[in-house]
């Protein structure tokens, strides 16, 4: 099969469109014939290496964890899913080596669920990691109808979907984002506001009575700022900083892998609640261009690669 693979840590030069075997069926694995994958912030960090030791590598390393695609071969034990099933997932395994940048995929049953029907494999490859990481930090923090919730960087791929998760919940959103993406916010649901220096003047303007929860999708200086801004008994949810935890019991979250966590964002998508926003699409072949993309910060909304 064709693969995206790179053999050492380093820039988005060391990613090659290589020739690779074709991956082993588990017992409790499928092979997914692969139609689209998606790059997030991780993956050019596990490339470059700032994650060794956090997570291992085994080179060659095919990346991505994002998947929509076809069942091609069952296990031994998949009564989930039979040969023609549109899925999709976040093939997050014990360690970094066999990703989704690749015509196949072995995953593990307990990593995918049944594709949105009224997504593209485009746009389901965009939603799983960050559409879990926003649902996974939304549950944690308990956000329920009524409450205010803080957004930082709205506008990007995980972002986006927390607000309107969050939205769905009933919930007051408001969103940090540069002045360009204030619409996009306002298409949305959320409230914007322009992050930086005054940031917490900004948000004490339109919430002077403090904010119930706040979802760090930034890190910096997110988590302390949003401590300050908090109402009694509310709370920080942070996926960049363990510090979270310490900040009026708050919570640090690493997005797990989960079938039901993604067909409740299916059902959410599929009822029209959330809307997933693809910036850019990529061919295979042009993967490092992607990873380049991704790794601007500038892109509103997730980069596909397709297979």
């Amino acid at each position: 099969m064709r693969a995206i693979t790179y053999s050492t840590y380093g820039s988005a030069d060391v990613l090659e469109l290589t020739e690779q075997p074709d991956p082993h069926v588990g017992a409790d694995v499928v092979v997914v014939r692969v139609r689209a994958a998606s790059v997030n912030p991780v993956d050019w960090k596990v490339r470059e290496g700032y994650l060794d030791g956090l997570m291992d590598a085994r080179f060659p390393v095919i990346p991505g964890w994002d998947v929509a695609g076809v069942v091609e071969q069952v296990g031994l034990d998949t009564p989930e899913y039979e040969v023609g099933d549109e899925v999709y997932g976040y093939v997050r395994k014990d360690w970094v080596h066999g990703g989704t940048f690749a015509e196949l995929v072995a995953a593990p049953v307990r990593t995918l669920a049944r594709k949105p029907a009224s997504l593209t494999f485009e746009e389901a490859a965009a939603v799983p990691l960050a559409g879990l990481t926003a649902y996974q930090t939304i549950r944690r923090a308990g956000v329920r109808e009524g409450q205010t919730v803080l957004v930082h960087a709205a506008a990007g791929g995980v972002g986006a979907f927390a607000v309107q998760i969050a939205r769905s919940l009933g919930a007051r959103v408001i969103g940090t984002a540069s002045e360009r993406n204030h619409d996009f916010l306002r298409g949305l649901g959320a409230e914007p506001v322009t992050y930086g220096d005054g940031l917490a003047d900004r948000v004490r303007a339109l919430a002077p009575d403090g904010i119930d929860v706040a979802l760090d999708y930034v890190g910096g200086d997110a988590v302390d700022v949003s401590a300050a801004l908090l109402a009694p008994g509310g709370t920080v949810s942070s996926i960049t900083e363990p510090a979270a935890r310490d900040a009026h019991g708050g919570q640090y979250v690493w997005v797990r892998p989960s079938t039901p966590d993604l067909e409740a964002l299916g059902a959410l998508i599929d009822g029209g609640q959330v809307a997933v926003e693809v910036a850019q699409v990529f061919d295979l072949a042009d993967a490092a261009d992607a990873h380049r993309a991704s790794e601007s910060g500038h892109v509103r909304g997730k980069i596909v690669v397709r297979v």
